[in-house]
């Protein structure tokens, strides 16, 4: 096998030198590994972390989402948007709050996420799932971007899966992983929790991705996230207004409303189209956004969790 000469000496270099004096010498942060508890708590639930294989799998996600910088400070300054929304529908519907941990691995809390296998918004939902729960998708509406349909839906495949399982890690692992996957799998390896399910490795890190995101949620500037108040993603406030007939052009509908097209597909992405034709005269909730939140420097700060931001 043939080596690179200049990762030869790199490697030469990393164990002659010793640590300390690399980092002193060549100008790198020191690195620093994430600390492990030996154990945790989701959803009420007091997780075990001394068994060897859960440190080592948490470990894993926990070290890599806290070097993966640029998408854990997205997901940090999305939450402060959308987690007042999401966190009470939640609760409302006796879902631990936990479980909001879930949409920030699926989607990083990007409103207009899409994946390769079709699923999309905040919930990633795939559109037979969607519309198993009631979601309306087509190519004029899309609820599965709008957050408050979504997030119940997302309630309703919970409850469902947690009266299968008992348990929350399995309903996760089944987000994930499917349903029928994890029932055969509980099965097959007599289990009645995921976690110890020998899964694809998708599946398996799933529910420990849950685990370092809520622990990196709760307190980020153990993990070196430092953000202001300045710097989080504020909810802007709207108005809600009901449309029941067919809209011919959303762009000249938006201009009516203040706002121009972009406005309107920004603060309502289950609109798909330039246009809905409406003909069950079905009545959907538009938000127009208050003209005075649409510049930070007339915004109204609100923080929805102080510990993450350093100027409290």
């Amino acid at each position: 096998m043939k080596i690179n000469i200049f990762t030869f000496i790199a490697v030469q270099l990393l164990f002659v030198l010793p640590i300390g004096a690399f980092c002193q010498n060549s100008g790198f942060s020191r690195t620093v590994n994430p600390e492990i508890p030996y154990k945790t708590t989701f959803a009420g639930t007091s997780i075990d972390l001394d068994r060897v294989d859960m440190f080592e799998r948490l470990d894993r996600e926990l070290t890599s989402m806290t070097y993966t910088h640029g998408n854990t400070l997205l997901v940090i300054k999305r939450a402060n948007k959308y987690f007042p929304t999401i966190i009470p529908i939640l609760k409302k519907q006796g879902i631990p709050v936990d479980m909001v941990y879930l949409a920030c691995i699926e989607s990083m809390l990007n409103p207009r996420a899409y994946s390769a296998a079709k699923a999309a918004g905040i919930w990633q939902f795939i559109p037979s799932t969607a519309k198993r729960y009631g979601l309306e998708v087509n190519e004029y509406v899309d609820e599965r971007y709008n957050l408050e349909k979504a997030t119940n839906a997302a309630c309703r495949y919970f409850k469902e899966a947690l009266q299968k399982y008992g348990n929350w890690e399995s309903v996760a692992a089944s987000y994930n992983g499917g349903m029928g996957r994890i029932s055969k799998e509980l099965d097959a390896q007599g289990q009645t929790t995921a976690y110890n399910l020998y899964l694809v490795d998708e599946t398996s890190r799933y529910m420990f991705r849950l685990l370092a995101m809520k622990m990196i949620m709760e307190n980020p500037q153990k993990y070196g996230f430092h953000l202001t108040t300045d710097q989080i993603y504020q909810p802007v406030k709207t108005t809600q207004v009901k449309v029941s007939s067919p809209v011919l052009n959303w762009a000249e509908w938006a201009e009516k409303q203040g706002i121009n097209y972009m406005q309107l597909r920004e603060y309502n992405p289950w609109i798909r189209s330039k246009s809905l034709p409406n003909k069950l005269g079905k009545t959907y909730i538009v938000n127009i956004p208050d003209k005075s939140e649409l510049k930070r420097s007339s915004q109204k700060k609100k923080i929805y969790n102080s510990n993450w931001v350093v100027d409290k």
